[in-house]
């Protein structure tokens, strides 16, 4: 759901130096209405500036303009040469005003914000929980209750089947909110209570939203829930950064502190883990848009296959279960696509989730891969990267889907996810 925007540009504005270059930061963007006219929503990801900056749809071409290239003589000339409309010196330096105060430019001023959000983050005891408060109860007595409640939902539709498989190397679990997703979650979860419970290691791949091309981000943090903190496996995190290299490993990790991907996951496990001592390696992974258009493969990049030949040897350790915190599909007007969700197209995403899905239940990492590529990855799966790495970690397993579902989102728009079990070939779990 958008945030309450707190900048609106309007006009007009005040002196700014006119050699000035504005280069836009990589944000996330979203068409909404604001007094009855379309409008651009602007976030940051990170949240280091302001939580959104509003920008008119007249405005929106000046800002695919601001590559760092341009000043602002030269962007107001190039947007009415565009557009045919002209703007006048005050507009242009009344917009960019706002986005410099919002943090949404890429210059010094955001690199010093950026480098103290940093250092404030790493200075702290543990990884705060961003979404405890908003996306489910701060309290560890409510969230109990909420995720219990799921659980006895899912136990109600077992149908026979056993509460839990010890053999389970590694699960798929959703990142999406508990509002949509609770019931995939805990018909998961229900299934792999004994592979969590048996387990001291959780090595949790999550997709990085705001990750940068092939990113595997470590951080050394622990992740704290409600619930109780998971503390970070230290000795696991600095031999995979030992392998990647230290800057690599801990270039983004910043992003740690308010991606959900993650700390959705360690709470169903902070949860079912109970009081038991158990350790967390928090691994985000970042986009394989490059990949996906065909631009190569992750294993063509040295610290990529660096990073992932040592995440397999943490796996490889005794009594460490793997899970892949990953959406699937993002699609509709909300996502960038021109036609609504309606039965048809909900119909040809499932049939297409289906495919997708036995690929990934057969353990291969690169007929998933190719699958998505083969489609420019149209069906926007941010899942790809954290499941793709938690494939090739794992080597030869076979999988069962437990669990499916297409979520609403905005605008006609949905997004799919389910949850699977991969175990060892020999001891995949038996249909009832």
């Amino acid at each position: 759901m958008p945030v309450a925007p707190s900048h609106v540009i309007e006009w007009p504005g005040k002196d700014m130096d006119s050699s000035f270059r504005p280069r836009l930061r990589p944000l996330e963007t979203q068409w909404i209405e604001r007094s009855g006219q379309p409008a651009l929503l602007l976030q940051d990801r990170l949240a280091i500036g302001a939580r959104g900056v509003v920008v008119p749809q007249l405005l929106v071409p000046l800002l695919a303009l601001c590559d760092g290239t341009r000043d602002l003589d030269t962007l107001r000339a190039a947007y009415q040469l565009r557009t045919g409309i002209p703007l006048d010196s005050s507009m242009v330096e009344k917009i960019f005003d706002h986005l410099d105060e919002a943090l949404m430019l890429d210059n010094d001023r955001f690199a010093h914000a950026y480098r103290e959000a940093l250092e404030t983050y790493r200075s702290l005891p543990f990884r705060a929980p961003f979404l405890a408060g908003g996306g489910y109860p701060a309290d560890a007595r409510g969230l109990a209750a909420l995720l219990e409640g799921y659980l006895e939902q899912a136990a109600a539709l077992r149908d026979g089947r056993p509460s839990g498989n010890g053999a389970v190397r590694g699960v798929i679990c959703p990142h999406i909110d508990y509002d949509r997703g609770g019931l995939v979650y805990a018909r998961l979860w229900d299934r792999a209570r004994e592979a969590v419970a048996s387990a001291d290691r959780f090595l949790v791949l999550g997709t990085d939203h705001a990750g940068g091309p092939g990113a595997i981000t470590l951080t050394r943090q622990s992740y704290d829930t409600p619930l109780g903190t998971l503390p970070t496996d230290l000795e696991a995190v600095d031999m995979v950064a030992e392998a990647m290299g230290t800057e690599a490993a801990f270039a983004q990790e910043l992003n740690h502190r308010v991606e959900h991907s993650v700390e959705l996951a360690a709470v169903w496990l902070r949860h079912l883990a109970g009081d038991r001592d158990v350790k967390m390696v928090p691994v985000l992974c970042g986009s394989f848009h490059p990949y996906t258009e065909g631009e190569g493969r992750p294993t063509e990049d040295a610290r990529w296959q660096a990073g992932a030949e040592a995440l397999r040897r943490v796996a490889g350790r005794a009594r460490t279960l793997v899970v892949a915190a990953a959406d699937l599909a993002h699609m509709g007007p909300a996502f960038g696509d021109a036609r609504p969700m309606g039965p048809v197209e909900r119909a040809a995403l499932s049939a297409a989730d289906s495919t997708m899905l036995e690929t990934i239940c057969r353990g291969d990492a690169e007929g998933f891969l190719d699958l998505l590529t083969a489609e420019r990855d149209r069906r926007k799966v941010c899942g790809l990267p954290p499941i793709y790495l938690m494939l090739k970690i794992l080597g030869n397993v076979a999988g069962e889907k437990i669990a499916y579902s297409i979520c609403p989102a905005p605008g006609e728009s949905v997004v799919s996810v389910t949850g699977v079990l991969l175990s060892a070939p020999e001891s995949r779990p038996k249909r009832h």
